[in-house]
């Protein structure tokens, strides 16, 4: 009985968040295996933006000042948030495939760097933001 107990507990997953579904690789009935991806969960409370700012943007910029977003896709409502984290590197260092310009080559090409921005909490009481919906961020470096 104490084996059976214990088997009924491995059939149980439990989510380490609350959030939405999403990319349900798994059915009811299926076994699964450890460290396998079953499904992504989209956070409803934890939201946060990555701002991809120009290298010549990023002068005054730090942790900790505020900012906000405007959401295109709600008629330009606006969250406030502020910047977490500034990337240690430009997307182009992290990408799959990136550019090795040949020897020679002075053309300067502005970088963009990846910056965080932490919404306020309470904002998305109606959870309308989704993952890969564009904005329009702003930071407030004054």
């Amino acid at each position: 009985m104490d084996q059976a107990q214990l088997n009924l507990q491995y059939t149980e997953v439990k989510a380490p968040f609350s959030g939405i579904v999403s990319k349900k690789s798994v059915e009811a009935g299926q076994i699964a295996e450890e460290g396998q991806p079953l499904m992504a969960i989209v956070p409803l409370e934890d939201i946060w933006v990555t701002a991809n700012f120009k290298e010549t943007q990023l002068k005054n910029m730090r942790p900790g000042q505020a900012a906000s977003i405007s959401v295109d896709a709600f008629g330009g409502r606006k969250y406030k948030g502020h910047v977490e984290s500034i990337a240690a590197a430009t997307g182009a260092k992290f990408s799959l495939l990136p550019p090795e310009n040949a020897a020679g080559n002075y053309v300067k090409v502005v970088q963009r760097v990846p910056v965080k921005i932490v919404l306020e909490r309470g904002q998305n009481a109606d959870h309308l933001l989704r993952p890969g919906m564009s904005v329009y961020p702003t930071v407030y470096v004054r």
